[in-house]
């Protein structure tokens, strides 16, 4: 897989990034050696990023990510680790204090003596003037100490990033990681690139499946989209499957067509789930999408096409 440049970072990542939420044992137990072969894997077939949060797991995603890493024994150059601040299995805590401490806690978990990208987690559930005006500063301070190189922002509704980067001085938020904006059933995020180039911030997806929406097993119970976009995506899921076909495979390939994007977010658990996602992507590089099959699913979803759901809190 051919690195991408992430925004003005001079990082250069992986078009498949490594979501370590599983490894917290967010959708069940995962095996400790399992993990390691999954990083292992990832590592050999040329994963470099890596993210990771407090909130996954209750801090476990953290500590499994960084046993793992170590299991592998590669240099600390050879990849790119992200983690985020601001949200725990406790609640929400953006203060200064709390961010500041945080950092050193993930550090701690992660055995590493700094992280390269620094996210606020979810900002739409706080005042985002505490993010531009309390936040924002202290990640700058955590950036100048060295434990952070990079700073970033994350949360579903698309409007948070605008507001932000209109109120905080050039060069404070160096990434973005975006959500479910950016798979077949939903492109929001594409009006949003220019705007972000015009910033020199870097931009990362997640969710290429739209949290289990784009898959033959379909998304959890609790899943929040509306239920009529459950339908459509069900669908096309049965739509896929019927001509002997994956959508997990046809997302995931749709999701890293757009170079703009520099590295799209998936979690994984296993080994062959690694290979599998690392797979679709050079299959996509050698052979190019399966053009009828998307055209198809497109039509499925076009009715419900860039749908989502609330998230955070009503602003000000």
């Amino acid at each position: 897989m051919e690195l991408r440049e992430l925004g003005a970072t001079g990082l250069r990542v992986s078009p498949v990034g490594f979501g370590a939420s599983p490894l917290g044992h967010v959708f069940g137990d995962v095996p400790r050696d399992v993990a390691r072969a999954a990083v292992r894997r990832a590592l050999d077939l040329g994963i470099n990023f890596f993210d990771t949060s407090p909130y996954y797991g209750g801090t476990v995603s953290e500590s499994v990510l960084g046993d793992c890493l170590r299991a592998a024994g590669v240099p600390r150059d050879r990849f790119v680790v992200a983690t985020k601040c601001g949200r725990y299995r406790e609640g929400f805590d953006f203060s200064a204090a709390r961010v500041t401490r945080c950092v050193d806690e993930s550090l701690d978990r992660l055995g590493l003596d700094y992280v390269d990208i620094l996210h606020c987690h979810d900002i739409e559930f706080t005042d985002l003037d505490q993010i531009v005006n309390e936040t924002i500063p202290a990640l700058q301070k955590i950036k100048e100490s060295g434990k952070a190189r990079f700073i970033g922002i994350t949360g579903l509704p698309l409007s948070i990033y605008t507001y932000v980067l209109d109120r905080v001085p050039p060069g404070s938020v160096d990434v973005i990681l975006s959500y479910c904006h950016y798979g077949i059933n939903d492109t929001a995020l594409v009006d949003l690139l220019p705007y972000l180039k015009s910033k020199g911030v870097g931009v990362i997806s997640a969710s290429p499946l739209a949290m289990g929406l784009l898959t033959d097993n379909g998304p959890p119970e609790w899943h929040p989209a509306p239920k009529e976009l459950k339908l459509a995506c069900r669908a096309a899921a049965d739509h896929c499957k019927n001509k002997g076909k994956n959508i997990t495979k046809l997302a995931m390939q749709y999701s890293l067509m757009n170079n703009e994007i520099s590295t799209v977010l998936v979690g994984m658990n296993s080994p062959e789930q690694v290979e599998e996602n690392v797979a679709a992507a050079i299959e996509l590089s050698t052979s190019g999408i399966d053009r009828e099959l998307l055209h198809e699913v497109e039509a499925i979803l076009e009715p419900v096409k860039n749908m989502t759901w609330s998230s955070g809190i009503e602003q000000a």
